[in-house]
Parts: structure tokens; C-alpha cells; sequence
């Protein structure tokens, strides 16, 4: 048996999928209650009793046909066959349809009686070429039960006896004159071919391996890389087959002049010192694909793409290496932009904020924002004024800081100023930075602590997730660590350095159920009676950290009880969470144990804890959390809300 397939493979269209899938879209109402019936065990002998009804034959009047109202299917076949099996057959795509659909008991007849030659040909395209198939019936058809029995005997797979992959054209002759980087190209297209012999054969496999060598070949600089020849050889008798694959690269493609398009108020250099290559440099598609996501990353464009464009290039025959323009297309973002914003926390209730932003204030190429938040118990007003990013994506900033907490019965207000360098990229952050901070504690019958610092600081945050925004399985960390020197008017003066950080870690369990765990730990190392600003120091509780308490409500008190922040931190969470209905999974529920505190040293360090359940909704912007929990400390339940979106 032989097949030979067409030089590409293309996916089906998705039209063309739709349209197949409508059947079983239309009876998906009925499909609900009897759907799993093709799931029950193999060695089921339960009958289903159903009623047929009756209406007469429009070619004969006095003639009724008994229409069949549902029937069983059940399929004997390893999960994956039965997955292939139940959707593409007959069989069992007419098992439940709408009543002006039903078929007659002859209907049914038929469709059984072709249902074994339809498996074997579906079988097939999975690499079972030998395949026995025969249906059993249970009951008679002519009195409501129906219950139908296909037993699928697979025999050996297929196996993948010889490959013979042959590379022609301009990167053949490049690798055989020792060009490192054909010779390269041309180890990992051998290389990385997904269907290597004794591997089992099926049509969905041979496919994707074809386009999978397309796809290498055309992004790593020959995308007019097409294949003159593909052949797989079927051995029915043996389950073997011997494939044969001949791939023409084309010319080599390398990267010309840079074009952009779109610019209005931005300058024309804001874009090409992000480009990331040089000129007559080989095509690679992840060039262009880091050049667009660097363009992303300024902030200064709602939009960018970065392409060339192969199917315009006529190369001459016998040409190895052609060089083609590269088209950068830009919708810039608004020059000036006012965000809005409401929202609710558990910890000080309703707030709002106002942000402007100026992507050009005064005629120039820098970046200005300027954010009011206002709430119960904190009111903050910062400005951060930042260049356009350099190649390594580095922007240079400067911010100031004004921001007043209500803490009980102390009011702390906070003034800091910030000059610094920060190179953010998807998996990973940095921030370097040297801040001056200034602190005003007002506390009720004592005199006003002024308190101060001066300090060096570089922030790190990575990103391992499967998602940045909805993760199930990964991790992100961030850790910042730092040193200067504190003044206070009340107490010692002297050096400090600061280390803190936090971990997220994501793992899907079996049967749907998500795993997630945080830890979080700090320390100021300084002399004991060396004044701080209290904005430098640790507390803990709350919705991101230990819940069942309050905002900050953790951490040591002043020998007359007043609440203060600490010197040493540490907290976590252990948290599982399960969708709550199959057809809402994005809803879920959730069980946990959280525990941590903030002490003066580890010797006084004495953790509480808390546990509580909640739900999850993830939505496209993150995970909205409702939870209730207790602590150990306190004697009631708390309520949590928080929209959580990872590092």
C-alpha cells in the first residue's frame, strides 16, 4: 500500500472543522444526560429501555415508521482509539439528535451493519492497519431497546522501519562547503525529525513531523524551504512502513533595510535601536519576534509588527542567499492617556486613583506618569519620569513619592525620591536604584519621630510560568536586596542592609486538581537601637500574606502596645483549588493553610496561622479570590477579596 501526500500538509481549515463538528455541536443539549454512555465499562451488560414513536410515511399514509427516540454505544477500544472512534463514526454521532431527526430502527440497521468497514478505515490513520471490528446488538431493535456493542481488536501498531530524509537545494551546498551555521541547520533538521524509525506510525503523526521540518527550515532562514517529494510506504502484512521525505531549502534569506511605518510623534530612532541584528544578517524568525516584543515592551506602541516578505521575493535561478527588506508597522499609543480606576479591599475598603500619562511631555523622548490613590487609610501621589529603552531594553527613571498611612491611631507620612536604571523583559526584571526616604511618625501624646535613609538597592524578579497572568504550573521569585545608612531623632544613627524576598510555585495535580504554594522571608541586619523609618520595616497579615488577619496586622508591639514593624519575616501558603462544575472551570474552589510573622529577631519569632477556604474565578485579567478564613490568634472569621496577578 502506498501513499504519496502533497509537498505541505496543511491543517484542515477551520471553517471546514466547524462544519464537522456541527453535528455534534446540534446535539449537545441530549449529549449531556447520555454522552457518557460510550465511557461505561466494557463488560456492561445493562439493556436501556427507551420508547419509540410512531408517525406515518409520507410516501404511504397508511404506513408508520417506528422512529428510535436514543440509543447505547458502547465502545471497546484503548481511550485514545475510543476518543477517534466517537468522533468521527456514524454510529455515534447520530445517538441522540433532535426528534425531527430520529432514526428508524432500518436506519439504525444500516449504520451498525457499516460501522465495522468505517472503524477499520479510521483505525488506519492511526497506524492500525490490521484492525478487527464487528458490533454486537442487545435486544431486539423492534421494541425500544437499544443498546449497540462496537468491539475493536487493534492488532500491532504500525512502526516506522526506514526514514530516508533528503536536504537539497542552497543549504546542502552550504553544508558541504563547511558553513557553520548550514552545517548546523542541516544536524538539527536530521536531527529533530519527530518520526524516527521503530517509532509507531499514524497519518497525524507523518503529518505533523513534515510540517514540523517546514516550519524549522522556514524560520531559520530559508523560508521558501518546500518539499519536492513525500512517500509513505505502508508493509500491511509486517505493520511496518518506510517513509521518504526529500526537502528543498531555497535560497538563504538574509535581513536588508529596516522600514518603518506608522510613525507619527515618536522618533524614528526609538524603533531601530531596538532591532537586535545587523545588516545582512541571516534571517531567523525569533529575531523579529524579540524585535516585536521589545517594541511592545516601550510602552510607547498600542501595536507593532515586525515581517518580511518571502512570497514577493523572485530570486534568480541558482541563487543561494537573496536579501530581503524588513517592514516594521506601528501604531503608536496615545500621547497623552487618563486612567480611571475603582476598587474595593477587604483591608480599608472602597478606593479610587487617577493616573495621566505623557509619552512626550514638552517636545521630549522621554516617558511621564503621574498616579493619585485614594483610600480609607492610605492616600498616595508619585511621578516617574523615565527614557525611551536602550537595545538591552535598559530606560533610565526617576520618581518621586508622597504617601500618608492612617495605622490605627498613628499617621505615618512618607517622602521618597528615586534615580535608577530598569531593564524589564518577559522572564525576568531588574531594578537598580538609590532612594532617599524620608518619614514623619505622628503617634497620640508623643512628639513627632522624624526618621530617615539613605540607600543602594537592586530588585530581581524572574519568571518561569506557563503564564504570566493565569499560571498553573512554574515559578516566579523576586528578591531585593540593599544598604545605606538610617537617621533618626530619637534614636541611633548608623549603616543597615535589607534582604527580602518571595517565591510563587504552581503544579497541576491529577484529576484536575491545582496545587500552588508562596514563601516569603526578610531580614534588616542593623545595631538594635538604630532608627529605622518604619516604611523600611517588616509586618505581615492580610490577603497576600497571612489571611485571616488584617493589613500588617502581624508583627511586634512597643512595650506600651502600640503595633510596629519588625526586623525579621517569614510567611507562606499551601493551597489547593478544584473547578467546582465541568462546565464553568474557570470557577473554583479552594482549601488553605497559611502561617507567618514579623518579630524584632528570630528568637522572639512565634508564627500564627490560619486556614479558610475560598473560591477562584480566572478571569482573562487574573485570578479573582473570594476567601474566608481564621486565625489562631483571632476569634472570628475573615473576609478576603483580591484580584491576584503573578510576578
Amino acid at each position: 500500500m502506498t501513499s504519496t501526500t502533497p509537498a505541505t500538509a496543511p491543517a484542515p481549515s477551520l471553517l471546514r472543522s466547524l462544519r464537522r463538528l456541527l453535528p455534534i455541536f446540534t446535539i449537545g443539549a441530549a449529549g449531556m444526560l447520555l454522552g457518557g454512555c460510550s465511557l461505561l465499562p466494557t463488560d456492561r451488560k445493562a439493556e436501556l429501555k427507551v420508547a419509540a414513536t410512531e408517525e406515518p410515511d409520507e410516501a404511504n399514509p397508511n404506513v408508520t415508521r417506528k422512529r428510535i427516540s436514543a440509543y447505547e454505544l458502547t465502545i471497546d477500544a484503548p481511550p485514545q482509539l475510543r476518543t477517534l472512534l466517537l468522533e468521527h463514526l456514524d454510529l455515534a454521532r447520530f445517538r441522540d439528535t433532535p426528534e425531527d431527526m430520529r432514526l428508524t430502527a432500518a436506519e439504525l440497521r444500516r449504520l451498525a451493519a457499516v460501522a465495522p468497514e468505517q472503524a477499520t478505515k479510521l483505525l488506519e490513520t492511526a497506524g492500525y492497519f490490521n484492525a478487527k471490528v464487528r458490533t454486537e446488538e442487545v435486544g431486539d431493535l423492534s421494541d425500544g431497546v437499544r443498546n449497540l456493542r462496537l468491539i475493536v481488536d487493534t492488532g500491532p501498531r504500525a512502526l516506522v522501519r526506514q526514514m530516508d530524509l533528503r536536504i537539497e537545494g542552497p543549504l546542502k551546498i552550504a553544508a558541504e562547503r563547511g558553513d557553520r551555521l548550514a552545517t548546523a541547520l542541516e544536524r538539527t533538521l536530521t536531527q529533530g525529525w519527530l518520526l524516527p524509525p521503530q517509532t509507531g506510525f499514524s497519518q497525524g503523526d507523518w503529518a505533523a513531523a513534515k510540517n514540523a521540518l517546514l516550519t524549522r527550515a522556514r524560520a531559520q532562514g530559508y523560508p521558501l524551504a518546500r518539499m519536492t517529494h513525500s512517500e509513505a510506504v505502508v508493509q500491511a502484512d509486517d505493520n511496518q512502513v518506510d517513509i521518504a521525505v526529500t526537502l528543498e531549502s531555497g535560497p538563504l534569506f538574509t535581513l536588508g533595510e529596516l522600514t518603518v511605518e506608522g510613525l507619527k510623534h515618536q522618533p524614528e530612532d526609538s524603533v531601530r535601536r531596538l532591532a537586535g541584528y545587523r545588516l545582512h544578517q541571516p534571517y531567523n524568525e525569533k529575531l523579529l519576534l524579540d524585535f516585536q516584543e521589545r517594541l511592545v515592551g516601550t510602552q510607547l506602541f498600542d501595536s507593532a509588527s515586525v515581517e518580511i516578505q518571502p512570497e514577493s521575493v523572485n530570486p534568480p535561478p541558482g541563487a543561494e542567499t537573496v536579501e530581503v527588506p524588513v517592514t516594521v508597522k506601528i501604531r503608536e499609543a496615545a500621547r497623552q492617556q487618563v486612567t480611571l480606576g475603582v476598587g474595593y479591599r477587604t483591608v480599608d475598603g472602597p478606593s479610587t486613583s487617577i493616573e495621566y500619562t505623557h509619552r512626550k511631555p514638552f517636545g521630549l523622548n522621554i516617558r511621564e506618569r503621574s498616579k493619585l490613590e485614594l483610600a480609607r487609610n492610605r492616600q498616595a501621589l508619585d511621578t516617574e519620569i523615565s527614557s525611551h529603552p536602550q537595545p538591552n531594553m535598559q530606560r533610565s527613571l526617576a520618581l518621586v513619592k508622597l504617601e500618608r498611612i492612617d495605622d490605627n491611631d498613628q499617621v505615618n507620612l512618607n517622602l521618597s525620591t528615586r534615580l535608577g536604571f530598569a531593564k524589564e523583559t518577559e522572564p525576568e526584571d531588574r531594578l537598580s536604584y538609590v532612594e532617599v526616604l524620608r518619614a514623619w511618625e505622628h503617634k497620640p501624646d508623643l512628639p513627632t519621630t522624624v526618621a530617615g535613609a539613605v540607600s543602594l538597592n537592586q530588585q530581581m524578579t524572574w519568571r518561569r510560568l506557563d503564564s504570566r497572568v493565569l499560571p498553573t504550573k512554574g515559578w516566579s521569585a523576586t528578591m531585593t536586596v540593599g544598604g545605606g545608612w538610617a537617621d533618626s531623632t530619637t534614636e541611633k544613627n548608623g549603616p543597615f542592609a535589607r534582604a527580602t524576598g518571595k517565591i510563587y510555585w504552581y503544579s497541576p495535580l491529577p484529576g484536575r486538581w491545582l496545587f500552588s504554594t508562596r514563601l516569603e522571608g526578610g531580614q534588616i541586619f542593623a545595631k538594635g537601637k538604630l532608627g529605622l523609618p518604619e516604611a523600611l520595616r517588616v509586618r505581615t497579615g492580610g490577603d497576600d500574606s497571612v489571611r485571616g488577619y488584617g493589613y500588617n496586622d502581624l508583627g511586634p508591639v512597643t512595650s506600651t502596645g502600640a503595633q510596629t514593624g519588625g526586623r525579621v519575616l517569614l510567611n507562606g501558603s499551601v493551597e489547593v483549588s478544584h473547578p467546582l462544575t465541568p462546565r464553568i472551570p474557570q470557577l473554583m474552589g479552594a482549601l488553605f493553610v497559611d502561617a507567618g510573622q514579623a518579630a524584632q529577631n528570630w528568637g522572639d519569632y512565634h508564627p500564627a496561622w490560619a486556614y479558610g477556604t475560598g473560591l477562584r474565578y480566572r478571569s482573562p485579567v487574573g485570578v479573582l479570590r473570594f476567601d474566608f478564613a481564621k486565625g489562631n490568634l483571632v476569634d472570628k472569621w475573615r473576609l478576603h477579596f483580591s484580584v491576584a496577578i503573578s510576578l
